[in-house]
């Protein structure tokens, strides 16, 4: 290379140095003005159709994750280990359409648990879970379609007052089957099968007044025994008393009977 070519390039490397210098500064102040989020392992925000979407499908969660969005439209926490959704749960999420919460293990949902979200969400998808007994207010003021199907769920007139408050999606009302009863009979089936020929919570309130006068009728029968034993053995022991004032001699029965008048008097 001869000196005038050195002399020629110079100025080029330099600018080129400049350059990647301001490229550099340009990504460390975005960088610095833009923090990524700190998303769980798994988790990932993106875009469909136009609507905000968190994906934390098969993320291992254990727990609903802290750091969603709060413009998220679409939620999937599907296919994890959570197994309990706490009082407030969802309430950073206000914007919130749909929500799955299918093939984890929760087992129990606070009253409270969708806070917030009664305005905007439609579809909240919570098979495949272990949920066994929920109550209605747990869905209060919520219009979403729900998906309850596949849990093991105890038929009873608690889950006949949940499945009445709820809208179900259609497809999802055959896999609520009882896989435990107040009814033996009942096992197996379809929920809304056994509620279309049993009203659970008239035969749970029939059950209740029976065992309310069975107990009644129990304290009766203990009330009236006793004061047949009572008056039976004051009469035993009257009877005994003037068997014994009968075999004294007249004399001393006289002065027994006396003293037994006076003493009363």
């Amino acid at each position: 290379m001869t000196v005038a070519q050195g002399v020629l390039l110079r100025p080029i490397t330099m600018g080129l140095l400049l350059q990647s210098l301001f490229l550099l500064f340009l990504l460390l102040l975005g960088s610095c003005l833009h923090p990524a989020a700190a998303f769980p392992k798994g988790c990932y925000p993106s875009e469909e159709e136009g609507l905000k979407t968190f994906r934390c499908s098969n993320a291992q969660l254990t727990e609903v994750p802290r750091d969603i969005p709060n413009d998220t439209n679409k939620l999937y926490l599907d296919f994890n280990q959570i197994p309990f959704l706490p009082r407030d749960a969802f309430r950073d999420l206000p914007l919130l359409l749909e929500l799955d919460l299918s093939h984890n293990a929760i087992a129990r949902i606070e009253t409270g648990a969708f806070q917030g979200l009664a305005e905007h969400l439609h579809s909240l998808d919570l098979s495949s879970n272990r949920l066994v007994s929920v109550s209605k207010d747990t869905f209060s003021n919520l219009k979403a379609k729900v998906n309850l199907s596949h849990n093991p769920w105890l038929c009873d007139c608690r889950l006949q007052e949940l499945i009445r408050a709820v809208e179900l999606v259609a497809e999802s009302s055959g896999g609520i089957v009882c896989d435990s009863s107040t009814q033996e009979e009942h096992v197996g089936k379809a929920f809304l099968q056994v509620i279309a020929d049993t009203d659970l919570c008239n035969v749970y309130k029939k059950t209740t007044d029976i065992a309310m006068l069975v107990t009644m009728f129990g304290w009766f029968a203990m009330v009236i025994s006793y004061l047949v034993y009572y008056v039976r053995q004051n009469q035993e022991d009257a009877r005994r008393h003037l068997e014994y004032l009968k075999s004294l001699p007249s004399k001393q029965r006289r002065s027994e009977e006396s003293s037994t008048i006076s003493t009363v008097v």
